[in-house]
């Protein structure tokens, strides 16, 4: 089965995004395993849940700046 490589919408934000998804993977224990096995050996749920967390966490920050008083 092929591998597709998601593009970032901002290419400039792709190694932002990269470093994001270790420090997440990190913050679910996770980075260890990623260290010595790589992505590609990860299962699907780990994978779910480093994603799923992003998006979380995304949403969260998005949320508040949001929130967040304009100044006019």
């Amino acid at each position: 089965m092929g591998r597709r490589k998601k593009k970032a919408m901002i290419p400039e934000a792709q190694p932002a995004l990269e470093r994001f998804k270790y420090e997440v993977a990190e913050d679910l224990g996770l980075a260890d395993k990623i260290a010595q096995q790589g992505w590609g050996e990860m299962t699907s749920r780990e994978c779910g849940k480093v994603g799923g967390n992003m998006v979380r966490r995304m949403i969260k920050y998005s949320e508040n700046k949001l929130a967040q008083p304009t100044e006019q």
